[in-house]
């Protein structure tokens, strides 16, 4: 147990050496010798753990990602199963809009999150997923949510959310009639789709 807590401690070293190497140059060009310098250890140490670059960005994310829901999942608020679910939701998305490595990917790596939006899911949108299953139950069963099939209306939920997330920044500014759309009214507007979507 002591062993797995130590290596536990020293790959959150390794990962947070390599969330600098992507804040400081990006994704794409961060490299395992980069890694391995910026954390003081041999490139064999970076190999033992991760036999490449795709390997240790994925674990990166990972960590990074699903801190993220987990602690937007933590301060949902609300009276209902609805209400929280809504709440987790909506703040997750600006939790991870605002993320330092989250911006540096989409500002210099975009096309790294593509496969994530069109061909698969990773790992995080999978245990989204898998709480939202066990939350939309409770819903059905508290009578705040509408009787549908949960992994459905999880996968839709999730699919409305990326939008939001992915590509708020192009639809925040001047509205065109003297108005300015901001972040705060886009996620008010979120807040309303999934709360009518999953209402009964």
């Amino acid at each position: 147990m002591t062993s797995d807590r130590n290596r536990a401690s020293g790959d959150d070293a390794l990962l947070d050496a390599a969330r600098d190497c992507v804040l400081a140059v990006g994704l794409r060009r961060t490299t395992l010798t980069d890694v391995a310098r910026r954390a003081g250890v041999s490139r064999m140490t970076m190999y033992r753990r991760w036999p490449d670059m795709a390997t240790l960005m994925a674990d990166l994310m990972t960590r990074e990602w699903s801190a993220l829901a987990v602690a937007a999942e933590d301060e949902a608020v609300g009276l209902t199963t609805r209400d929280r679910i809504v709440d987790g939701l909506v703040r997750g998305a600006r939790a991870l809009r605002r993320h330092a490595m989250f911006r540096r990917v989409i500002e210099l790596d975009p096309e790294v999150l593509l496969p994530y939006l069109v061909d698969r899911r990773g790992s995080v949108q999978d245990a989204i997923l898998a709480h939202l299953i066990v939350s939309i139950g409770e819903g059905r069963d508290d009578g705040s949510l509408r009787r549908q099939d949960p992994v459905l209306l999880a996968r839709a939920a999730v699919l409305a959310t990326h939008g939001f997330v992915i590509s708020a920044s192009t639809m925040t500014g001047p509205a065109g009639t003297g108005r300015e759309i901001t972040e705060d009214a886009l996620d008010d507007e979120l807040r309303l789709l999934l709360d009518r979507f999953l209402r009964p």
